[in-house]
């Protein structure tokens, strides 16, 4: 489960987050975009619930120094030994150079260094190196993780989904079908990969409503250049044309009238709960081994309670009440927690 959950102040999370594990959820992961940052909702899942495994999707490589990176993921590790694994990512350029003020140069450079660096740092070495994007000198944590931190790239595009398969620990996929992991995992090229997926969740059996929602979201992020590639790639370019065409012409709001509602079903899982549950574990037929889910808001969740029953009825332990899912998808459950080590 992706934390914040939406509508709810971090501080009103504790109750919920202590029940995840008891509807089947096994981890949750933290974003970052406008919101909380990645590691604050994260440090108190650690001190709520102990059961949970914790990530983060993702820590932008530019907004923060490798040594503070590598500080905080010891810190967070700390909290929850053997249970927390970091997730770099470039992020994109609204959110390094509009609002942090940084130069997003070299992104694949850049997050490829800070992850040789971290990788590094959090093994307890003292680093003294000039790497192509920055120069560290003389750098140790003072408190190294007490457990090994597995360390995922975001990738999109084939470079930083084979640098993810050749020197991280596995990749972290966002805004993609379960049709699509399979072209994604051939370009890791590790079979060994943790491959773990962000998959946007719209619990409501109002179909226009999630539409909706879906076709803003959507035209938000798949502007973003990296992701704009990353579909064209995947084969989506010739249904996203004439949104792409129509944000570039500046009118937002018809750019996200020309999100076909194919791309819309595709992208974002709608339904009641259940179907939203099973709609997702496609994703781990394809080869997810870690499925992230990221609850949009719907009127069903517009209070805690009733965002308590929906998790519920998403949650993985309501899989006895679908027998023909449960046997289709239990082998790949467990073939991928064994791989990925927890």
């Amino acid at each position: 489960m992706t934390l914040p959950l939406p509508g709810l102040d971090l501080a009103a999370h504790a109750e919920l987050v202590r029940a995840l594990p008891d509807w089947g959820f096994t981890d949750a992961w933290s974003s970052e975009t406008a919101g909380a940052d990645a590691f604050t909702p994260l440090a108190l899942a650690a001190a709520w619930e102990p059961r949970l495994y914790l990530g983060t999707a993702i820590v932008p490589v530019f907004t923060r120094g490798p040594a503070l990176i590598a500080q905080s993921a010891a810190t967070l590790a700390s909290l929850a030994p053997g249970r927390f694994s970091l997730g770099l990512g470039a992020s994109s350029p609204v959110i390094v150079e509009q609002w942090n003020g940084v130069a997003f140069d070299q992104p694949y450079r850049r997050t490829r260094d800070v992850l040789r660096f971290v990788t590094r740092a959090l093994s307890g070495e003292k680093v003294s190196a000039d790497f192509d994007t920055f120069t560290v000198s003389g750098f140790r944590l003072e408190q190294p993780p007490p457990m090994p931190v597995p360390i995922l790239l975001a990738a999109l595009r084939p470079q930083m989904l084979a640098l993810a398969g050749r020197e991280a620990d596995g990749a972290i996929l966002n805004w993609l079908a379960a049709t699509d992991v399979d072209r994604c995992r051939t370009a890791i090229a590790n079979p060994a990969s943790r491959v773990v997926a962000r998959i946007f969740v719209c619990p409501t059996e109002d179909a226009d409503y999630a539409r909706k929602l879906g076709r803003r979201l959507l035209a938000t992020y798949l502007n973003v250049p990296a992701y704009a590639e990353f579909h064209r790639w995947l084969g989506r370019g010739p249904r996203l044309e004439r949104m792409w065409q129509l944000w570039e012409d500046g009118d937002r709001a018809g750019a996200a009238q020309a999100v076909p509602d194919d791309v819309v079903d595709e992208l974002v899982l709608h339904g009641s709960p259940r179907s939203c549950r099973d709609q997702a574990l496609r994703y781990v037929e394809a080869g997810v081994q870690i499925p992230v889910l990221a609850v949009l808001p719907t009127p069903e969740a517009a209070d805690q309670q009733g965002l308590a029953a929906v998790l519920a009825e998403l949650g993985p332990a309501r899989l006895a009440q679908s027998p023909d899912v449960a046997k289709s998808v239990a082998v790949a459950v467990e073939s991928g927690a064994a791989e990925g080590g927890r």
